[in-house]
């Protein structure tokens, strides 16, 4: 479970880096990232890409780890995320991952999960 968290917490590093450091290391060569607005990234190419270009236009301010949940092949992680995007638009979230690992301990499945954070809500 702690190498699980350990790389689950070096994919939310890379944001807030915003640099590519092994993605190709975490996610299995067909993962499947589905973003909680919709959009999906299948491969690990995608996945890349996707994270490439979001960097151009934006900024991760903060994206806390919470608790952690494991059942099996599965683990489900709350956090709290922050960002301000080139044009001065801040968003700010709390939300779940649910995560499907592979057998060779690789993110083989990302789902996410986002409400307003509180102070956003009226």
């Amino acid at each position: 479970m702690e190498e699980r968290e350990a790389i689950l917490r070096r994919w939310f590093s890379m944001w807030l880096e915003g640099k590519d450091q092994g993605i190709a290391a975490l996610f299995q060569e067909d993962a499947l990232y589905i973003e909680s607005w919709g959009p999906q990234y299948q491969g690990v190419e995608k996945i890349k890409h996707w994270f490439t270009e979001w960097n151009t236009r934006g900024r991760v301010l903060r994206w806390d780890m919470g608790a952690c949940f494991h059942r099996a092949q599965e683990t489900m992680v709350t956090w709290r995320f922050h960002c301000r995007m080139d044009d001065g638009t801040e968003q700010a979230f709390e939300g779940v991952s649910y995560v499907l690992w592979s057998s060779e301990g690789r993110i083989q499945r990302c789902l996410l999960y986002t409400s307003p954070s509180p102070r956003d809500r009226s």
